[in-house]
């Protein structure tokens, strides 16, 4: 192993957590950082530092909104409130949004049924789902969770808890083939998906 400076290590280690990257590509992007002018490090560094402080979730959604509000898609007059995309996490609602195809409001669950990660129905931001279809105004609930094992699994917990006279629970059809992550499909597939979606369980 290379015999960096702390700081340096540090900074490897960090880039390390992000998705998709291992030491090589960390090292890379360190040493790349390395190049650049005093006060842009400075910056980018105060950036990072500022997030805790800056950034926070939606409290109706769970999805990023700034210091203590609303999401921009929750704060939007315009959303359809009759329905409501049920995601995995923050990085799956952007890939819908991308896409255009959807216009009605979403639920960042933060997780799925997972057993072996322990992470259980009361790890998962439900209450505040809950407390929005108690409010009434919806009509659907869109199961949007990919299609391996465990997010069926979530999908088939939120239709059990919320199929109810006047509330319609649907999952996305064709164009996603089984066990694939919603974060990695393109506008394409995420388009005829939510166009041919289904009720949950046929």
């Amino acid at each position: 192993m290379e015999n960096y400076p702390e700081a340096l290590t540090a900074l490897i280690d960090g880039l390390k957590q992000l998705p998709g990257v291992g030491r090589r590509s960390a090292e890379r992007m360190a040493m790349a950082m390395l190049k650049w002018p005093e006060e842009n490090l400075r910056e980018f560094g105060e950036v990072i530092a500022a997030l805790p402080d800056r950034i926070s979730r939606c409290p109706v959604c769970g999805n990023i909104a700034g210091q203590q509000g609303l999401c921009a898609v929750c704060a939007a007059p315009n959303r359809v409130r009759t329905q409501i995309c049920v995601v995995e996490d923050v990085s799956q609602l952007l890939i819908i949004e991308k896409s255009g195809a959807y216009r009605g409001l979403y639920h960042v669950l933060g997780g799925k049924l997972s057993p072996l990660n322990n992470m259980g129905e009361e790890d998962l931001n439900i209450a505040a789902l809950s407390a929005r279809i108690e409010q009434g105004g919806v009509e659907e609930l869109i199961i949007a969770l990919g299609g391996d094992v465990e997010a069926r699994a979530t999908g088939f917990m939120l239709a059990d808890k919320y199929s109810a006279p006047g509330i319609k629970v649907t999952v996305l059809a064709q164009g996603l083939p089984a066990g694939a992550n919603l974060t990695y499909a393109d506008s394409a597939t995420i388009n005829a998906a939510l166009s041919h979606r289904r009720n949950i369980g046929e």
